[in-house]
């Protein structure tokens, strides 16, 4: 248990793009852990009236936002995407906003196990937060077929996408678990029931 959250078991789960972390952050869910989605709030901080919707106007202009004034995420993608400095002034302006979203959410969690999915968990200071890390693995080819199909981008784009990430390699080297996501959802759930039960009843269990 940390320091700053001493009533609470905190999962950090991570993994590259189209690996299949929200499919693993469902189960636990369903096996009774409150879940954090980094990806949702990151789409709740850039909204109209939100901590970080200002600073992203001022930074990238107002040619990102949509007939309602909201920031058009495709269009902010299309740029940031593309240049992996403007990406990280990105994420220099919401992380901030993001992490303040997620300890609200740790705090306010009912549930003793709780489980945030995070792509960049183990660039920043949420990797300190947790009790446990959680890497969820898939070959290069399934994370292309996914991104490909599940998200209508052509095989170039997914490719750019996948090339943009932080290494992989370096996230399973850091990993308490690895959850390994090419097979069936059956698969996937008896590999993530099993790593449950390893976590103590007392912990589990309010």
């Amino acid at each position: 248990m940390s320091e700053r959250y001493p009533d609470k078991f905190l999962i950090g789960l991570t993994g590259n793009i189209a690996v299949g972390k929200s499919l693993v952050l469902e189960m636990l869910a369903g096996f009774g852990a409150a879940a954090i989605d980094a990806d949702q709030v990151a789409h709740q901080v850039i909204r109209q009236g939100e901590a970080a919707y200002d600073d992203i106007i001022a930074a990238f202009g107002a040619g990102i936002l949509d007939d309602h004034g909201e920031i058009a995420r495709a269009t902010l993608g299309e740029i940031v995407f593309s240049d992996p400095a403007r990406l990280q002034e990105l994420e220099g302006i919401t992380h901030p906003a993001i992490r303040r979203r997620i300890d609200q959410g740790i705090q306010d969690a009912d549930a003793r196990v709780v489980v945030i999915e995070a792509i960049k968990l183990l660039e920043g200071e949420l990797k300190n937060a947790v009790d446990a890390v959680w890497v969820v693995d898939a070959s290069p080819s399934t994370q292309l077929q996914r991104l490909q199909k599940e998200r209508g981008l052509t095989k170039r784009e997914a490719k750019r996408r996948i090339a943009l990430q932080n290494s992989q390699a370096e996230k399973l080297r850091q990993a308490d678990v690895i959850i390994r996501n090419d097979g069936d959802k059956a698969d996937t759930r008896a590999q993530v029931a099993r790593a449950w039960q390893r976590i103590p009843n007392a912990l589990r269990w309010l």
